[in-house]
């Protein structure tokens, strides 16, 4: 997570989107940065109410806006598959080596999902609050332009992005049947997806 506050901005970091690159490229820019542990640095929005927000809001007497990126839903499993075929996590028991893309979704679609397919949801993530707390910006990963823009015009910087904390490259293929299971029970996941530009 990164926070400026001059100009009232929360970079909330949304896992397997990319968000590493813009944190070490902005951490010398941020007035905040939260890089450790985990479960800061992913804070999603209803942690960020609960801890954050109260901060700036007792404190400054600020509300900062929040902005996020989200992947396409399956590219964004199909990252988090990936991510976990690395070479140290052998004889891990969150690791995917001896399951196929398929197994890994159909496990994800469970209401009591495996260690291997237990990566939360984009959506859950970014889920506004009762009292109004929510994502102000929305951005596509898939759509960096826009993200670099946005980020260079708000905080009058000129980025030099490095890939990070990437996935392995390898072909997934999902069956059209699955997909179309999947489409239907997260449908709401596409629908915020399909909202942002």
């Amino acid at each position: 997570m990164l926070v400026f506050f001059k100009e009232r901005l929360a970079f909330l970091s949304v896992p397997k989107t990319g968000t590493t690159a813009y944190e070490t490229a902005l951490a010398p820019r941020a007035d905040m940065v939260i890089s450790e542990p985990p479960m800061l640095k992913h804070a999603p929005v209803y942690r960020y109410n609960r801890f954050i927000r109260p901060m700036f809001l007792k404190v400054c007497d600020t509300e900062l806006e929040l902005m996020a990126v989200m992947r396409e839903p399956i590219s964004w499993l199909g990252s988090w598959y990936r991510y976990r075929q690395r070479p140290f996590m052998q004889g891990k028991p969150n690791a995917t080596f001896d399951v196929s893309f398929d197994e890994f979704i159909l496990a994800y679609m469970k209401g009591k999902k495996p260690g291997f397919a237990d990566v939360g949801s984009q959506l859950n993530f970014m889920a506004a609050q009762p009292n109004g707390t929510g994502i102000t910006h929305y951005f596509r990963y898939e759509n960096q332009d826009r993200l670099k823009d946005f980020l260079e015009q708000r905080l009058d910087v000129t980025l030099d992005l490095k890939q990070e904390n990437v996935s392995p490259q390898m072909d997934l293929h999902l069956s059209p049947e699955i997909e179309q299971r999947f489409k239907r029970k997260f449908a709401d996941e596409f629908a915020l997806y399909d909202s942002i530009e």
